[in-house]
């Protein structure tokens, strides 16, 4: 892997990511791809609307379709059709996420499959070794992600438990070509968040990434985080939010020098009716739309902006129609893919600051032009 930084405006970098499978401009959106496909889109589909990069999920590709069939391809890349940069989570969220059916000690982390309920055993050992079976560009620690609230107590053992993981997936990870990133901790305490950067940095990772964000705390909190650790991060390195956001905290977060994300809100929020525009958010299940001709951006240029109405995406959501999906998740992540790449030019241009002024003006607060309120 190699980073290269050739341009900041303010705090907001611009720079490349070189890959095994391929290079990637940043600041970038990495469509998520939790069990190997991004939901309602095909590979070419991805390609045609920008990505550059996918995200898949180390936990459920384990357990579903397991190891030994996408090692059977000769990894992820070939098992899905996807020939671009692979980034995979360590499955440390999704066992966070499984609550009363896992048990945390310093090996690893006990649970029950929800696939089928057998007793697994995840360890930074086991995860690292997954992740170079999936053979993915970027593979990440395995980690605790904090819950929120935690006292400071509970946030500094989880973070430092995390430190010593993060110790065993880099010794687990030699021998692997591919990147690895550190993930800090910390809860919603500063000085923990400085504690845990300052180890990994010590470990020495090739990129670092803010994890425990967008995880139920307050929107502010999320922000006061962010604005405190971002900064510094190592210059010389990518510095990846993981799991955020929205069109505004992606704007927020790259002012603060974020240059990857990830999130499912562009397609949960698509096959839900809930589409993201220049102008605000549109619910189109609303009566409004039934007979309403225009696209759902006027200035997009998607497949789904060129050739339908909203009243036929309207009519589509309420038959609950399957290609009321695809088509409203090929307009969310182009309308992504198309604010990262403005963002881009925006910093090569010395005109980020105008630029995410003008886009808050533009989006209103979540609100669209015809008074439909942001999801």
């Amino acid at each position: 892997m190699e980073f290269t930084l050739y341009k900041t405006d303010g705090l907001a970098r611009r720079g490349t990511l070189q890959l095994a499978h391929g290079c990637v401009e940043t600041p970038a959106f990495m469509p998520v791809g939790t069990y190997g496909t991004v939901k309602a889109m095909s590979p070419l589909e991805l390609k045609e609307i920008g990505a550059q990069i996918v995200l898949g999920n180390t936990f459920h590709l384990w357990l579903r379709p397991g190891l030994e069939v996408i090692e059977a391809h000769g990894g992820l890349h070939r098992f899905m059709g996807w020939d671009g940069p692979i980034l995979t989570d360590s499955g440390g969220f999704q066992v966070f996420s499984l609550g009363e059916l896992r048990k945390i000690s310093e090996e690893g982390v006990k649970f029950q499959s929800p696939v089928n309920g057998d007793k697994c055993f995840l360890t930074p050992e086991e995860s690292m070794r997954i992740q170079k079976v999936l053979n993915s560009d970027i593979a990440m620690i395995f980690d605790e992600c904090t819950p929120y609230p935690a006292t400071e107590r509970e946030a500094a053992d989880s973070m430092r438990l995390s430190l010593r993981w993060a110790e065993r997936s880099k010794r687990a990870h030699e021998g692997n070509s591919n990147a690895l990133f550190g993930i800090v901790q910390g809860g919603m305490y500063e000085k923990l968040r400085d504690e845990s950067l300052r180890e990994l940095v010590s470990i020495g990772f090739d990129g670092y990434a803010i994890g425990g964000l967008s995880v139920g705390e307050p929107k502010e909190d999320m922000l006061r985080i962010l604005a405190h650790t971002a900064p510094q991060l190592p210059q010389n390195k990518p510095r990846y939010l993981m799991g955020v956001g929205t069109p505004e905290d992606l704007v927020a977060a790259v002012a603060q020098g974020i240059d990857m994300f990830d999130c499912v809100m562009p397609t949960r929020n698509a096959r839900n009716g809930m589409m993201f525009t220049r102008h605000g958010d549109i619910k189109i299940k609303n009566a409004q739309y039934r007979m309403d001709m225009r696209p759902l951006d006027e200035q997009c240029a998607c497949y789904t902006c060129r050739n339908f109405s909203r009243a036929y995406l309207h009519h589509l959501h309420r038959i609950k129609e399957i290609l009321g999906a695809r088509l409203n998740t090929i307009h969310n992540l182009h309308y992504y893919q198309e604010l990262m790449g403005e963002m881009r030019a925006a910093i090569e241009a010395d005109a980020f600051e105008a630029f995410a002024t003008r886009f808050r003006l533009m989006r209103g607060g979540g609100v669209h032009e015809d008074g439909c309120a942001s999801c």
